[in-house]
């Protein structure tokens, strides 16, 4: 099945409830197109901490996940006010949840939303190996997660946005196991050594600079 991710960041002067209500409603509209089977709706319902080891950016924002039988970009997404991009990609589940929450409810636990770009200087079967052989097994290892969604970009559909080449949504079953330090990365013994090596193994592969991690949370519009 083909599976396409929409972003749509919020306007300027928008809070978090009128993006959130807006991008929901939105989903909910498109979720009876023929050519689509599920959508799912990973948004921004919150502000991040302030502190955390995490550096969450602060804007809105929402990835739509459309999958499909029929390759059509969805107009009504790509002409949404704050649109920021349309992407083919490829999607693995290292580790996945049993849904078992009916659709429209929120999954339980947060989400960690990330994008990212391939680290300069290395070719692109390089930045796949290090990111799903080396990298993938150590965040499993290390970090409390219930759902891990690995998306390698393999097509911008429309030319004129931002380039990302992966899109990762890590799931937590709390808020607590993601914003907590000693439950995301381990306790006082172990802290410091996780750290670095999840740091040093992530700039492996990815270019820091311009890296978007996001805390969100999870809708199933229609599984």
């Amino acid at each position: 099945m083909r599976k396409e991710i929409y972003l749509i960041k919020g306007l300027k002067d928008e809070s978090y409830k009128d993006f959130s209500g807006r991008l929901l409603s939105m989903a909910k509209s498109i979720s009876s197109e023929e050519s689509t089977n599920k959508i799912k709706l990973t948004i921004t319902e919150n502000p991040p901490p302030k502190i955390s080891v995490i550096p969450f950016k602060r804007n809105k924002i929402a990835a739509i996940s459309l999958y499909k039988s029929v390759e059509e970009i969805s107009e009504v997404l790509i002409k949404e006010n704050g649109f920021a991009g349309a992407y083919f990609v490829e999607e693995a589940l290292p580790i996945a949840y049993d849904k078992t929450w009916n659709d429209s409810e929120p999954t339980p636990g947060v989400c960690l939303l990330t994008l990212f770009k391939q680290k300069i200087g290395i070719d692109h079967k390089t930045f796949i190996d290090r990111w799903h052989n080396n990298h993938t097994p150590l965040s499993l290892k290390i970090h409390p997660l219930w759902h891990y969604n690995r998306n390698v970009v393999t097509q911008k559909l429309i030319t004129d946005t931002f380039s990302w080449d992966g899109i990762v949504e890590e799931h937590m079953r709390t808020r607590s196991e993601l914003i907590n330090p000693f439950k995301f990365f381990g306790n006082p013994l172990v802290i410091i050594p996780r750290m670095i090596q999840v740091y040093t193994d992530t700039k492996s592969f990815l270019d820091y600079r311009t890296i978007e991690p996001y805390l969100t949370t999870e809708i199933h519009i229609r599984s």
